[in-house]
């Protein structure tokens, strides 16, 4: 939420009540607020950004298009380093991108 909003309904001494009116301003910050998130999960997506740093095995195999099999080899042979927690694996979607450049090719 926007500081200055919580600033202007937060003054000392004094709690916020479910009835507290909302001004015009304060409806004019939230629909900013809200816009400005909006355009980040937007950019997000455009750039194909899954939004989180770790993601599990079925995510970054949906990600890549990549069999179980393959996957598996990339782990084995040290190529897509990964951290393992209990029975799931997780990995760095940092990783995963520098994976893809490191890899590039061009014919």
């Amino acid at each position: 939420m926007d500081k200055a909003f919580e600033q202007r309904t937060k003054a000392p001494g004094s709690v916020p009540t479910r009835n507290q009116i909302l001004t015009i301003g304060d409806m004019e910050d939230f629909k900013n607020d809200v816009l400005q998130e909006l355009k980040q999960i937007i950019k997000d997506y455009i750039s194909g950004a899954p939004g989180k740093k770790w993601l599990k095995s079925a995510e970054v195999k949906k990600l890549l298009g990549i069999s179980h099999g393959f996957l598996q080899s990339l782990r084995d042979s040290g190529v897509l380093p990964f951290t393992k927690i209990g029975g799931s694996i997780y990995y760095d979607y940092e990783d995963i991108t520098f994976m893809m450049t490191t890899n590039k090719s061009v014919s």
